[in-house]
């Protein structure tokens, strides 16, 4: 599973902090399961924030591009070599 990112857990900490006291607020709660529910509630909903934030994608960078690979080599045609007459050659 991969690291979460800064953003992920930023995203997913503030709607945490604000979800809970935005529900303590708007419920006057006072009793203590209802504070653990609306705190379950404020994490499960953090959680499913953080999860949904776009994961950057993975960068697969390529050494050399197929184009740059024959650029690199260039072909070079054989150029004819001259015959040198030796010794033996001028017998025959």
């Amino acid at each position: 599973m991969p690291r979460p990112t800064a953003a992920q857990l930023a995203y997913g900490s503030f709607t945490v902090l604000f979800s809970t006291l935005a529900m303590l607020l708007l419920s006057q709660t006072s009793s203590g399961i209802g504070i653990a529910v609306i705190a379950v509630a404020a994490l499960a909903l953090g959680l499913l924030v953080a999860m949904t934030v776009p994961m950057p994608k993975s960068r697969v960078i390529a050494l050399r591009k197929p184009a740059e690979v024959a650029a690199a080599a260039p072909v070079t045609a054989e150029e004819p070599v001259a015959v040198v007459a030796t010794s033996s050659q001028k017998a025959a």
